[in-house]
């Protein structure tokens, strides 16, 4: 093991009678070989130690190490015979201890084979010739020979052949190394601080065909289609084998993937949020900003969020947690909209303050209340709109401040244009309305940028939604690969199995192998067809969310057309009301003359 983590010392190597190791210890090491992997190693304490007061406990803690594992290293002393292979009882209890799912009340097993690791038996001290019937044998073969089987039903064959059958099914990617002694009888107490011209060349020969053997084939970790365990799925997953061990319940395969996708789905919603937050947060250092400008970065930072969620969910079946992170977003959006919005309006409202302090001097002196003061006060308001129009051309919520600007100063103008003796009484009521006329207009450019507000919103939410449907269409893709490389892996383990059986005469077991492989694509193709439906239904259910989406803005665009066009007529006809009266009443006065 410490070899494994390219180190002289590390794992305690016992040189007593006494077990070094209690429970199980982990020792985490970047992959020599595979750059952006670690390496996670598990020590197990000693199995078979009678003075352990649970007869369980050590097949506890064989299925934990099967369960977190992706490759298995057993180790034993001496040779692989009979007594060496009935000591490795644990593999034959593995279905008292291990389920896969919820529902599995009479200890299947038959699908195992999908979950567990690859498996090497590490023979250490090994002595012997490799040799079988006179002819040279690798480890892998000793091994092969060492879980051949018995003919015959009779209850010494059946228990002779149960864990070699158990070993065979549940671990059909097997290897073994014989490991000699690694040094003379007087160094074994000091293993530890041995340099390596003090061990056997033979040992080291050994050493590193099984370190080779463990970087090259040893496979990430993976759960239930394919998903690969990262370093925080391992953590949780011991946490829940453990909890459930300790409680004495059996570690459920199902659950724990139930569990998991869980946990994985939250933390991607929540990197998601992040990811768009972090961006819109570098952007509210340069409010305020266009609509367009902020829209456009909302679009950019909400792709990238679909892509980190998408990049870690797992089955998210039926897109709950994709939801709850786009109605996150879409709250941050607006609180966003509306700090750009208040920003805009500080803005505006300090360039109008700038661009009529001199109209506003002239109003505390009574420049303007004089005879012809009504259309100097006109001219430089009309200077005033011209130049702030100039400067705000591209800025939120412009239109909605000049509005509320003029309501102000109509009051002033009001007073201003009674009061001019320059005017006559008709002159006044047409400049009356012609300042209604034109806090008309504005009204109506006021209400058209909260028109363009919703579509530019709007035209957002529908490329975000493009975005998602292709991101996850994407990702079923992934899976669906990632699914049938998985169920290939295992059918050809299982063909594999089943043609050795068959080659070596064993009809029963091999007949039972040939069920387990039907039932393995029946399961297989049940799954398969599952998930594609349940992938269909969801994405009809999000096509209809964003219909009824579409039809909320629709909605919405016509109440505000309406209700928009509705004021325009009202003010529209009190307009042509009153120049209509002032009319009748010009042609009453050239009458009277």
């Amino acid at each position: 093991m410490n070899r494994l983590a390219g180190k002289q010392t590390g794992f305690a190597l016992g040189n007593t009678i006494e077990s070094k190791t209690k429970g199980i210890w982990m020792w985490c090491v970047p992959h020599p070989s595979k750059s952006g992997h670690t390496l996670v190693l598990l020590d197990t304490e000693g199995l078979g130690d009678v003075n352990k007061g649970d007869s369980k406990h050590d097949t506890k803690i064989f299925a934990l190490a099967v369960l977190l594992s992706s490759t298995l290293v057993y180790n034993s002393r001496g040779t692989i015979d009979n007594r060496a292979i009935e000591e490795l009882q644990y593999v034959t209890e593995l279905t008292e201890f291990i389920k896969i799912k919820a529902s599995d009340e009479d200890g299947d097993d038959s699908q195992f084979v999908k979950f567990f690791p690859n498996f090497i038996w590490a023979v250490r001290d090994f002595t012997l010739e490799a040799k079988i019937d006179g002819k040279d044998v690798s480890g892998d073969e000793y091994l092969e020979y060492a879980l051949q089987l018995k003919r015959g039903s009779s209850r010494t064959v059946m228990e002779y052949n149960l864990p070699r059958e158990c070993i065979r099914k549940y671990f059909p990617s097997r290897r073994c190394f014989m490991f000699p002694f690694p040094t003379r009888e007087g160094n074994m107490s000091r293993l530890e601080s041995l340099e390596s011209d003090e061990l056997s060349p033979a040992f080291l020969n050994i050493a590193e065909q099984f370190c080779r053997s463990v970087f090259e084939e040893s496979k990430v970790k993976l759960l239930k289609d394919g998903y690969k365990v990262n370093g925080k799925v391992l953590g949780h997953l011991a946490q829940m084998y453990v909890d459930s061990i300790s409680r004495g319940d059996m570690p459920c395969l199902e659950n724990a993937v139930v569990a998991i996708s869980q946990l994985e789905n939250k933390a991607a919603l929540e990197e998601g949020v992040r990811a768009y937050l972090g961006g819109m947060e570098h952007l509210k250092q340069s409010f305020p900003l266009g609509l367009s400008a902020i829209s456009s970065e909302h679009q950019r930072l909400c792709s990238t969020a679909i892509q980190e969620f998408v990049k870690r969910c797992f089955k998210d079946d039926d897109g709950k947690y994709l939801k709850l992170m786009e109605s996150a977003i879409d709250q941050h959006f607006e609180q966003y909209l509306h700090h750009n919005e208040e920003a805009s309006k500080k803005k505006c409202q300090d360039l109008l303050a700038d661009l009529s302090a001199e109209l506003n001097q002239g109003l505390q002196e009574g420049l303007y209340a004089k005879p012809g003061g009504y259309k100097l006060f006109c001219q430089e308001m009309e200077v005033i709109v011209e130049k702030y129009n100039s400067q705000t051309s591209e800025v939120v919520k412009a239109e909605e401040v000049l509005e509320e600007f003029l309501k102000n100063k109509h009051v002033e103008s009001e007073a201003i244009r009674q009061a001019d003796a320059k005017l006559s009484e008709q002159e006044k009521q047409i400049d009356e309305e012609k300042e209604k006329a034109v806090l008309l207009h504005q009204k109506m450019k006021a209400e058209e940028e909260k028109k363009n507000k919703l579509e530019a919103k709007m035209k957002a939410d529908r490329k975000k939604f493009e975005e998602k449907m292709t991101k996850l269409t994407e990702k079923n893709e992934e899976e669906k690969r990632r699914g049938e490389v998985e169920f290939e892996r295992v059918l050809q383990m299982k063909m594999s199995e089943q043609k050795d059986m068959m080659d070596r005469g064993f009809e029963m077991q091999a007949e039972k192998m040939k069920l387990e492989i039907e039932e393995t694509r029946r399961q297989h193709e049940e799954s398969r067809s599952a998930q594609a439906k349940q992938f269909e239904l969801t994405m009809e259910s999000m096509k209809k969310d964003r219909k009824e989406q579409e039809q909320r803005h629709d909605q919405n665009m016509a109440q505000m057309m309406q209700q928009h066009e509705q004021t325009i007529l009202q003010m529209q006809h009190q307009h042509q009301q009153a120049m209509a009266k002032l009319e009748h009443q010009k042609d009453a006065k050239c009458k009277v003359m």
